[in-house]
C-alpha cells in the first residue's frame, strides 16, 4: 500500500510566466525587474530599478497589506523575507532526491516550508508570479518527469504533533505517516496500525485516503486544516458533515478552491492489541513488499469488489520481472515497480502502458494509477 505524499493538485492551474521575467542571475546590474505585489488580496505588477551583484537573485514576496524584497549573496539561493517567515529559494534541485522511485529531474525553483506561515508566503510568491507549484512530503506514489519541474516545488516540512486528550492528536501535514501510526500504537491507541512501514506523510494519507488491513486514514480523521486557493485558512469537521471519504478518495481531491492540507486532528480509540497489531502488520509488509528498494509504492489501484486486487491480477498475466530500462515489476509483489538502477521517468511510464495493456487483454479490465505522474510543463500537463 502506498501513500501519496504529494497531494495537491491546485498548483498546476496557474499559466506558467517566464521566472526570468522576475528574477534570475544577471552580470553586474538589473534595470527592470517585474515584481508582483499582493495588497489586499489583488495582485499588480510593477517595475523598478534594483542593483544586483553577480551571483545574486531578486526575490519578493507577497505578504498581506505590503511588498518586500529579499536579496541573497550566495550562488543558487535566495531568500523570500515574509517579516518573522523568510523561506530560501533553492535552483535547479534534483527532484530525484525528494522522491522515493530516485527518479526526476532539476526543480526550477525549490523551498522548503517548516511552518504554515512559510507555507502561505510561498504560496503568495507563486501565485503573484503565476509559477506553478507543488507540494510534496516524503516524495511517494508520484513520478516526476526526467526534465524535471518548470516551477516550484514546496516541501513539507510541517511536522508538529501534539496531544489534545485521549486518543486525540493533532499533526502536521507533513508529519511522517510511519512515525504516526507507531506513535498512536504504542500509546495504546487503535486506527492507524497499518500506517507502520508507509513511506508518506499525513497530508498525503489524508488527501489519498490511504488504509490497508481493513482500516482506512479517513475513518479516524476529526479534523482537517487547509489553505484555500486564495489563501485563506479554513478548517474542516467531521461532526459539520464536511469529511466524507471512499476508497482512494478524499473530498480534497473535487474541492474546487483547495490549495494544500496544513494540519489535521485524529481521534482514536483505546485498544491494548494495537500495538501487537502493528507489529503483525508491519512485519507481513516486510515479508511481502520490497520495502528495501527504490519504488513508489503500489502503483495501481484494486479493481474493487468481486476481483482480485491488482498485484494478484499482474502477477497471473505472468509479468513479475518484466523490466523497461531501469525500471522492472518486483518479483517480490507485482503492484510495485522498482527502479532497478539508472531508471528515468519514460520506462517507468513505458512499464506502467505494459502492464495495463497486458492485464486488459488477459481480463477485459484497464487498471487505474494509484501514483501520479507530474509533468514538466503546463503545456505538456494539457
Amino acid at each position: 500500500m502506498a501513500v501519496m505524499s504529494l497531494y495537491t493538485s491546485r498548483g498546476f492551474h496557474p499559466s506558467l510566466t517566464d521566472w526570468r521575467n522576475h528574477s534570475r542571475f544577471w552580470e553586474g546590474r538589473v534595470e527592470h525587474v517585474e515584481l508582483g505585489y499582493e495588497l489586499s488580496g489583488r495582485c499588480f505588477g510593477a517595475s523598478r530599478s534594483i542593483a544586483c551583484t553577480r551571483w545574486c537573485r531578486t526575490v519578493v514576496s507577497c505578504d498581506s497589506g505590503r511588498a518586500s524584497r529579499g536579496i541573497s549573496a550566495g550562488a543558487g539561493q535566495a531568500e523570500v523575507d515574509s517579516g518573522a517567515h523568510p523561506v530560501k529559494f533553492r535552483y535547479d534541485v534534483m527532484l530525484s532526491e525528494v522522491s522515493t522511485w530516485g527518479i526526476g529531474g532539476p526543480a526550477r525553483i525549490y523551498a522548503e516550508v517548516s511552518t504554515p506561515d512559510e507555507l502561505a508566503t510561498v504560496l503568495r510568491y507563486c501565485t503573484c508570479h503565476n509559477v506553478r507549484w507543488f507540494v510534496v512530503g516524503k516524495g511517494s506514489n508520484c513520478l516526476f518527469d526526467d526534465r524535471g519541474f518548470d516551477g516550484c516545488v514546496i516541501l513539507n516540512r510541517i511536522n508538529f504533533l501534539e496531544k489534545l486528550g485521549t486518543g486525540r492528536y493533532r499533526v502536521g501535514s507533513g508529519y511522517a505517516f510511519n512515525t504516526l501510526g507507531v506513535q498512536c500504537s504504542r500509546d495504546g491507541f487503535s486506527g492507524l496500525e497499518f500506517a507502520g512501514g508507509i513511506p508518506g506523510t499525513v497530508g498525503g494519507a489524508i488527501y489519498m485516503n490511504a488504509g490497508a488491513d481493513g482500516q482506512e486514514t479517513g475513518d479516524v480523521v476529526q479534523n482537517v486544516e487547509i489553505l484555500t486557493t486564495s489563501g485563506v485558512s479554513h478548517s474542516l469537521s467531521r461532526d459539520a458533515g464536511e469529511l466524507k471519504f471512499d476508497y482512494r478518495f478524499s473530498p480534497f481531491q473535487k474541492m474546487s478552491d483547495f490549495s494544500v492540507i496544513v494540519a489535521a486532528t485524529f481521534d482514536l480509540q483505546p485498544n491494548s492489541d494495537a500495538k501487537q497489531r502493528q507489529r503483525i502488520y508491519l512485519e507481513r509488509r516486510k515479508r511481502t513488499q520490497p520495502v528495501t528498494e527504490k519504488s513508489a509504492g503500489c502503483v495501481f489501484r484494486n479493481p474493487g469488489a468481486g476481483c482480485q486486487s491488482a498485484g494478484a491480477l499482474i502477477e497471473q498475466a505472468g509479468l513479475k520481472g518484466v523490466a523497461i530500462g531501469g525500471a522492472r515489476v518486483s518479483e517480490k509483489h507485482a503492484n510495485f515497480l522498482i527502479n532497478g538502477g539508472g531508471s528515468k521517468s519514460q520506462d517507468v511510464q513505458a512499464l506502467i502502458a505494459l502492464v495495463k495493456e497486458e492485464v486488459h487483454k488477459k481480463f477485459g479490465l484497464w487498471l487505474q494509477d494509484e501514483v501520479l505522474y507530474i509533468p514538466y510543463n503546463q503545456e505538456q500537463q494539457l
